[in-house]
């Protein structure tokens, strides 16, 4: 029996269903090996686990210890959880003896409970510290490396990680404003991009972009991302799929194009004397993409950027790879 002490801040999963269903765990599937690279508070791991036979595992991840405490009271000897990044997954399961399993999910970006907090720091609608690591035990916070960013570099992140076309403008208010007072508050922060947008996106906060930005650098999120694909790819086994929800074009790009690497195949001259079965072949076959229904974006409203990709192993790939 699984049970779960409901969080102080509660987080709704989006496209449950339909990311769990694309995994396709049914008939002897069922008794396979799963992952859940974002475990968050649980809803895709939970799901998973009603759906999987006796025989079973499921492994998820998550750098956040919030969601390492909620995962804990998970009682069900199928699951086990790993505090540490997806991008570490083949390794944690070598080590486990596991070298191939038989579904991932992936749901990228922020939860709820995270922006909710103002402790966290992640939201510019709150008042609380600058911190924005999903893992408060390692690495640098948001406050720290604004104290110590050169307005190069500043001005690279804003404008890579958040497709901010105010980027060079927001760079120069925050060292001028550093130079004042350390910038040490979420609400500190967006007053000062708030001062330095002059015009504004019909429906978005100024400051919207740059905690996006900032969040995703300090995170190493998509660095994360890029070495997390080729973990997954690695550990899929034949006929397993990837099902990944991302929530902004940085990621869902990355995702897009990390498929269609191996779905599609660069074909030799048709001239050659190449026989067919010597033809090179795909790595992956593209299952689908999905996006929220109407009604669960009325529901949830921070559903509306979601995408679904999955993805299957070829059956074949095994001696490409």
């Amino acid at each position: 029996m699984t049970t779960v002490a409901a969080p102080e801040f509660q987080h709704r999963t989006v496209l449950l269903n339909e990311a769990v269903d694309a995994l396709n765990i049914e008939g002897a599937r069922a008794d396979g090996i799963y992952i859940d690279g974002t475990f968050g508070r649980g809803g895709h791991s939970r799901l998973i686990l009603s759906k999987l036979g006796p025989k079973g595992r499921l492994f998820g991840f998550d750098k956040d210890l919030q969601a390492i405490a909620t995962a804990n009271q998970i009682n069900d000897p199928r699951f086990e959880i790993v505090h540490d990044s997806f991008a570490t997954m083949k390794s944690a399961l070598q080590e486990r003896g596991v070298h191939h399993v038989d579904g991932i999910l992936l749901d990228l970006g922020i939860s709820s409970p995270q922006v909710d907090d103002a402790a966290r720091g992640f939201s510019f609608q709150k008042d609380g510290p600058l911190d924005m690591r999903m893992d408060t035990t390692r690495g640098v916070s948001a406050a720290e490396w604004l104290a110590t960013a050169t307005e190069q570099q500043l001005e690279k992140v804003v404008r890579d990680y958040g497709e901010e076309r105010f980027a060079f403008q927001i760079a120069k208010a925050i060292v001028a404003s550093r130079a004042v007072e350390p910038i040490s508050t979420t609400r500190q922060l967006a007053g000062i991009v708030a001062n330095a947008v002059k015009t504004r996106e019909k429906g978005k906060d100024p400051a919207t972009r740059t905690f996006q930005a900032i969040r995703i650098f300090v995170n190493k999120e998509l660095e994360d991302l890029e070495t997390g694909l080729g973990e997954a790819y690695a550990l899929l086994a034949p006929g397993a799929r990837l099902s990944i929800i991302s929530f902004h074009s940085l990621e869902d790009r990355m995702v897009k194009q990390f498929l269609a690497s191996k779905a599609k195949v660069e074909q030799p001259d048709r001239r050659l004397p190449i026989r067919a079965v010597d033809l090179p072949q795909p790595l992956m076959k593209l299952v689908a993409k999905i996006k929220p229904s109407e009604a669960e974006v009325k529901d949830n409203p921070r559903s509306r950027s979601a995408v679904l990709r999955v993805a299957e192993r070829l059956p074949f790939a095994g001696a490409a790879a």
